[in-house]
Formats: structure tokens, sequence, C-alpha cells
């Protein structure tokens, strides 16, 4: 907007910082208003430190922080006692009800087996037995004397799903002519989600079924009762596990006070909360910045970009800093991707990377697809992964909209190559104007389509401001119909997020070096399928719920996670090659281990010199080129990986051991070659052997210290007391490694059979003994 003496931008937060990274002063702004404090995004809390550092510079600019929930005291103090000002607003009165007063007006009575949790007390909140009411009760008196929508909040889309099959089933409830029932979730299409606005028949109530979306995204204007659970799956960030989280949480008081809001937009309404009045008391004042519970790889990148020095100082400064470990999980990760060198420097791909306007990841994959000439296929991946999931699942439909999910990933075993085919079959019917029904047929989400089309140009002008592509477009998609070398593109993007893969009779058994064993979702193409015949599986996304799951996933070889995965090492004998520290391990003829060494070699050379001279042409690099492709196309997929490829039994264990390059453990903590992960190390000679995985039970024995305990073969060994988890349970298979592989033996019972002499490793070749526990004892 744009007046004599004023222009006004109205822009997001991410624009803001991008500005920022051009005019570190803003020149030319006189006031920055930022809306909706309250909500602490990332962004946000980002933008503050930033803002905070310049006013000194800028003290004729003006800053206004406002939001309707704002802690208004913490805000001030961050800013040195910046005044506060109160402008009154006007909402219809709410009435609330907490659950011991919706108990006694309904006369509902809790028993052990209706009662989901007990909140911590000790039920001293809750009703004596009392007779059912034949008269209406007060709740149901209000509520049919009074237009008015019912709004629901719910934790997420199953629990919806199971609360609306209970409702339809109900005689009254249930009955259409009398109850319009709506759900509201963000993985629904947006026409379904704007029924939720439009006015019933007269006659008709609406009761709207809705996650914490409605709290402040959205306003139903007719609503005036709202029934509020207490909860909402909130993401977290295990840093220790490095692994983010959604779960069902309490909510804020803020948020409690959001919903009852929504009852009051047109008329006075009612509020009932299904928590009694002292779980309300004890809910945190406001929700968890996103600053303390999300990965914090974006940002860290754009701390460098802005070239604001330390990033750990840096944070440091926040209204609420985040954990140390969470900033340092950050920065490794940055390194393992190439964006930072090993001072936390920018490098060449890194500074790439923070021009464009998004995560780290998807970043790298669109420059790799720009250099290797597949971009067309990484661009709509990329904008696919930015975006909403275009596939639908409607829920009185899962299995037809299933199988036509399927029917794009051609049993090419990749979620990101069935968004691509997806995206072309929409292109081409938008061209014979064919595009509604195409999304229809398919269940598929035309504006998500659309959304992903806009943002597929926008990262098309972005590359060509880099200078990595030109106008000439036909020589940027030459390799595009390559699909093992779109596979090494995303392999490129999601490294270090690689699972490996274990074909068992009847299922696939997956695991990652965080987390051990992992699951797909139900919605990837991959979690269908009874085997799948590649070793590995790179993924965008993984989130802990009961189990750890990964959103989505693309099968690759082992020449793809070797040439376009992260850094190399060669392990301790000849052919023996090793990646992230020694958890993924290769064991092949020395030749080739020596052609996939020296092909790394010049492959990151060659991308190297792309990124600091976009102009020149990698096609006079074409043997190069010529050879990773052919190495990627004819892998055979069987798998160098040791999980789980099981070879023949050698008479003595100890053959076993030289093959799986195991050494007794340092005691330090760290490992063998390289500071293999012991954990690895044991997994892998018990696989080789033909056992099962080891088992550890970990526990917390002091405030700061925990110990472990690993068990296989009917045997058990406890480590010492370490500062975390991961630690403890590396120091217990430390232990088991350091005896398996000769080391003293530790004190055991009196019924061990093993003389302290025997070959400890021919325990492996045995039948299980009856469980036995192994301590060691250090001086």
């Amino acid at each position: 907007m744009r007046g004599r003496d004023t222009r006004l931008l109205f822009c997001t937060t991410g624009v803001l910082l991008r500005r920022l990274l051009v005019d570190r002063s803003l020149k030319g702004v006189t006031h920055v208003i930022v809306d909706e404090i309250h909500e602490r995004g990332m962004n946000e809390d980002f933008l503050l430190i930033v803002l905070k550092d310049l006013l000194p510079r800028r003290p004729e600019l003006r800053l206004v922080l406002m939001s309707a929930t704002l802690n208004a005291e913490m805000f001030s103090s961050y800013f040195g006692g910046a005044p506060m000002i109160h402008i009154p607003g006007f909402t219809y009165p709410v009435r609330s009800r907490f659950l011991e007063d919706i108990l006694e007006v309904t006369g509902h009575r809790l028993t052990p087996y209706n009662q989901i949790d007990d909140y911590g007390q000790e039920k001293s909140w809750k009703m004596q037995k009392q007779a059912l009411r034949k008269r209406k009760s007060q709740i149901a008196s209000v509520v049919e004397e009074r237009d008015g929508a019912v709004l629901v909040f719910m934790t997420g889309w199953d629990d919806i799903n199971t609360l609306k099959d209970q409702l339809q089933s109900n005689p009254l409830l249930g009955d259409p002519s009398k109850v319009l029932l709506l759900a509201c979730h963000g993985s629904m299409a947006s026409s379904e989600q704007k029924l939720i606005f439009d006015k019933p028949e007269p006659g008709v109530r609406k009761i709207v079924l809705a996650t914490n979306l409605a709290e402040t995204s959205i306003t139903i204007n007719d609503v005036v009762f709202v029934v509020d659970c207490g909860k909402a799956k909130e993401t977290s960030y295990d840093a220790l596990n490095n692994t983010p989280c959604l779960l069902p949480t309490w909510i804020s008081k803020a948020s409690a006070r959001q919903r009852r809001g929504r009852a009051g937009r047109v008329q006075s309404g009612e509020c009932f909360h299904l928590y009694p009045q002292c779980v309300y008391n004890v809910f945190a004042d406001y929700q968890l910045p996103e600053l303390l519970r999300t990965p914090l790889q974006s940002l860290c990148l754009q701390i460098k970009s802005l070239r604001l020095g330390s990033i750990s100082e840096f944070l440091s400064r926040a209204l609420q800093s985040p954990e140390s470990l969470s900033v340092q999980n950050a920065i490794e990760y940055l390194k393992v991707l190439g964006a930072f060198d090993q001072n936390e420097e920018l490098t060449v791909l890194g500074k790439h990377l923070s021009m464009l306007p998004v995560e780290p990841k998807l970043g790298k994959m669109l420059i790799f697809g720009a250099i290797f000439n597949c971009l067309d296929p990484i661009l709509t991946i990329v904008a696919g992964l930015s975006v909403r999931d275009p596939f639908m699942t409607p829920f009185d439909k899962k299995d037809l909209a299933e199988s036509a999910k399927l029917q794009f990933s051609c049993r090419d075993y990749s979620d990101h190559l069935a968004i691509v085919r997806a995206y072309d079959g929409w292109r081409e019917a938008e061209r014979d104007r064919n595009g509604y029904d195409y999304c229809w047929r398919n269940f598929l989400s035309a504006q998500t389509l659309k959304a992903l089309d806009s943002l597929r140009r926008q990262f098309l002008f972005l590359l060509k401001d880099t200078g990595l592509i030109d106008e000439n477009m036909t020589m940027c998609n030459k390799w595009s119909r390559d699909e093992n070398l779109v596979r090494a593109i995303i392999c490129a993007g999601l490294y270090p997020g690689v699972s490996s893969v274990v074909n068992k009779e009847k299922s696939v058994s997956l695991k990652t070096m965080e987390d051990g064993q992992v699951m797909l979702y139900s919605s990837s193409v991959n979690g269908k399928e009874a085997k799948i015949p590649f070793p590995w599986l790179v993924f965008n996304e993984k989130v802990k719920v009961n189990s750890v799951f990964l959103r989505d996933s693309t099968a690759i070889s082992d020449s793809i996670l070797l040439l376009f995965g992260g850094n190399i090492q060669q392990g301790g004998l000849d052919g023996h090659l090793k990646m992230l520290g020694g958890y993924l391990e290769f064991f092949m003829s020395r030749d080739l281990a020596s052609t996939y060494l020296n092909l790394k070699g010049e492959l990151e050379n060659l991308i190297h010199c792309k990124l600091q001279n976009p102009r020149i042409d990698i096609q006079t690099s074409e043997e190069l080129l010529s050879a990773v492709r052919l190495l990627v196309t004819e892998d055979p997929c069987s798998g160098r990986f040791v999980y789980g490829r099981q070879e023949p039994r050698s008479k003595k264990a100890k053959t076993m051991i030289s093959s799986a390059s195991v050494v007794p453990m340092d005691r330090g903590g760290g490992g063998g070659h390289g500071g293999d992960n012991p954990k690895n190390q044991l997994q892998t000679l018990l696989t080789r052997a033909g056992h099962d995985n080891p088992s550890y039970k970990t526990k917390q024995i002091k405030n700061t210290l925990f110990r472990s305990t690993v068990e296989f073969n009917g045997m058990q060994f406890v480590g010492q007391p370490c500062a975390n988890k991961k630690l403890a349970e590396k120091d217990a298979a430390g232990e088991a490694i350091s005896w398996l592989t000769g080391g003293e033996a530790p004190p055991v019972t009196a019924n061990v059979r093993d003389r302290q002499d025997a070959d400890h490793m021919s325990v492996l070749t045995k039948p299980a003994p009856r469980r036995r526990r192994h301590h060691h004892r250090r001086s």
C-alpha cells in the first residue's frame, strides 16, 4: 500500500529476515509491527534477537509487538522495560464449565472403566454414586433451547474419525435432517474445509470436529458452544536421540482461553472443558516456543548467512534460548550436509543454500538437480515436500485412495517419484482442460497441485538468479528421465536420513542410526510392500509417535549411497568402507572400493568447481559422469551392508571378527577404527552369527547418570554409569565386545561353564544358555 507520505508492506517474518540479508540496517524502514507474537514461531524469536541488536544502531526505528494473549511483561523486560499498551477488545461473555461441573449437571458417574486419566489427583473431585436423572440435564436443556454451532476440539485425525463414527451411529446425532456433522483438519482439501463456514438449514444443528487449527487460524462465526478436550498434538524435539516427536500434550492456559473465546464471537456462549479445574490450574501459561521444540538447522544456516557470529552465542541471547545439545545437533547436521566446514563456517554449497528459502536438505536437492541436468522432477519433489501431501485419503474411501496412489508408484519403491508422476499427469490433464476430473478420479488435491506448480516456478527463478541454470531448459532436463540419477539426487539432499532394509520372510525391517527399529506410515507406498529389493531407504522426515515413523521414503542402492551420500572413510581391512563414523559399513573387493573412493573424490571436486563458477559446463567431464551413471544404474541392489546379509557360518567365530572388522574397544567411549559405534559393531557380530539383535535396558540411577544392560544369546553385560542414555548403551555394548574379542573375562556367577582362557566368541555358535549376568568392575 502506498500513499503520499506512507508506504506499507505486509509480509511474512521470513520475507523480513531475507531483506536483512541484503540490508542489515533496514534502511528506509521507520516502523516494524509484528502481530501474533505470542505464537513464538522460530522466525519470530530469531527476528526479535536481530531487532534487539539493531535498535541501538537505529534509535529512530519503532518496534511494535502485538497479540491478543501476550505475556507483555516478559517481552517488555526483554527490550529493557519497553512501554506496554492495553487496548480492550470486545467479545460476548462465555460461561466456562469444567469436568466436575459437567459431571454434576449430567449425572454421569466415573468408573475405572470409563475413566481415561486420573490427572495425578486422588480423585477427590469425583462424584459420589447417584442415580441417573430421568429429567433432561441442564446442559441438554441449554443446548436444545439455543441456536448455534458446536465446535469440538480434538487432538488429531484418528480421534476425529472415531468420534464421528460414534456420533453417526447415534439415532439423534446421526440423523442428517437434524445434525450437520463436519470435520476440520489440516490434511483435508480446502473445498472440504470450506463447508464448516456454511450456515445449516433451519432446525439443523452444525457440529464441527476440529484440531487446534480452529483456535486462531480460522473463525467459524456461528459457533456458540465449544467442547475442549484440553489436549493437542504438538511437535517437540528429542535432542538426545535427534528425533522430532508428535504427541498429544496438555494445552496452555492461553490456548484454553483461545478455545473458550471461539464461543463468544456473535453472542454469549458456553464452553465445556473436559478436564477438572485443578488440571487447568497447573497448565503452563503459554505454549513452549518453537525454538525450544524443533530442530534448528535452517536457523543456524540463517545465522551464518547473516554473519551474526558464533551460533551458540547468538542463540544464547534469545528470549528463551534452546539447549546446547539441540544447537550442536544442528551444526553437526549442516557439516554432514556439506553446508558448514569443520570450523562452522559456510562452504561454497552453504552460501548457495542460504539463498534458497527452503530447508537446507531441500535446497541441496534443487542445486544438485540443476548441476546434474535432471531438474524438472527434482523441482516437483522439492515443491511437493514444501507443501502438504497432494494425495488425499477420505476416511470413507481409504482403500480406493490408497489404490490410486499405488498406481503412481509403479512399484518403484519411492513416495517422491509417485509425486512426480501424479503432478506430470495433472499438468497434462490441465492442458486438455481435464484437471478437475483427473484430481477427482485419483484422490488428488487440485489446490495443492496448483500450489506445488507455483512453487516450482519460484524455485526456477531462484536457481536462475544463482547462475546454475540459464534460459536453455532443454539442457537442464537432459537426464530428467533417468530414474536412478533422480534417486541419487534425492539421496544427496536427504542424507543422512537413511535407514537400512532387511527383508524378512513376510515383512520388512528398517533401522536408523539414532532410533534402531523404525516403521513406515501407512500412507507411504513402501508401507504396503512385503519386500523392498533395495538395501536402503532415504527419507525426508521421521516423527516419533508411539514408535518412530518415516513419513516418506525412496529406495536406493549401495552405489547411490556411496557416491551421493556423505563422506566415506576406509575401514581397517581392504575393501571395507564406512560412512557416518562407522555406522554404515560396506564390504567389497579392494579394487571396487578403490573405484568408489576415486569416483567420489572426482565427483565432489566437479561439484565444488561448478558451485564456485556456475558458468562452467560439467559435460566436459563426460567420462566421469558416464562412470557415475553406469554405477548407479547397474548396481544389482544385493546390498553390501552387513545388517541382515547372511553369509555362510565359519567353523570358528573368530573368522567373523576379521570379516566384520571388529576390534577390542578402547573403553574411552569411542571405538576401534575411526571411533566406530560399539552398538553397531555388536549388532554386526550377532547378525553375521545368525542371532537376533541385542536388546538394551537403561535405568536412570541418579539425576544425571544412566546405566545400561545389553542382552543377547542368553547373556547380559552391564555397562558403567554414563551421562546420558545413548552413551550408557554404547558402554554396555563395549563391555560385551571387549569380552567377546578376547579381553579379560569379567567376574561372572558360579554356574558359568566357560573357562577364562576359552574362545569367548564360540558362545555365539552355541544355543543360548541359561541367562547369566556379566559385570565388569573397574578399579
